[in-house]
């Protein structure tokens, strides 16, 4: 990958990625944000950085956000849902639906037939409050959706 942006280079927002990430697990005081779980990069020496943050859920119990740093854009995904066993249909119409009320990310079924929401940013836009916004808003979607999809999706193991 070339270092097209410059400046900043890649390096730099790789960098002040890392740093904005760490920021957010801890609180003002100096201590844990017991909301993040788990912040980490992915293997060393891949072409894209990539990074995962783990977030202690509600109605989901966990749910993790990755981030990929591509060559122009930061890309974002949260697994939500494995492939429905049942009305299939009907979860990934709900789902579709939600899309027209979501804000940076959108359902897609990904691998395996699964429910993500994802979404993409230029990295000209990227700062810590739009890393922060782009967190809290997967948080909020997963949260909101989980448990309506869940029921559809398996509804005979909650009859």
């Amino acid at each position: 990958m070339t270092d097209y942006h410059l400046p900043p280079t890649l390096a730099e927002y790789e960098g002040a990625v890392d740093g904005w990430l760490h920021g957010f697990a801890c609180n003002p005081d100096g201590t844990i944000n017991p909301m993040f779980e788990a912040i980490d990069r992915g293997e060393p020496g891949e072409a894209e950085p990539r990074w995962y943050v783990r977030l202690k859920g509600d109605e989901k119990e966990h749910i993790t956000v990755w981030f990929t740093l591509g060559q122009r854009t930061l890309r974002y995904e949260a697994y939500v849902l494995p492939a429905p066993q049942e009305n299939v249909s009907l979860v990934y119409e709900t789902a579709l639906r939600r899309n027209d009320k979501l804000v940076g990310a959108h359902f897609a079924i990904g691998v395996e037939d699964a429910v993500f929401l994802k979404g993409e940013l230029p990295l000209v836009a990227l700062n810590e409050a739009e890393l922060d916004r782009i967190i809290g808003s997967l948080y909020t979607y997963t949260e909101a959706a989980f448990p309506v999809l869940l029921r559809l999706a398996f509804a005979s193991k909650f009859a």
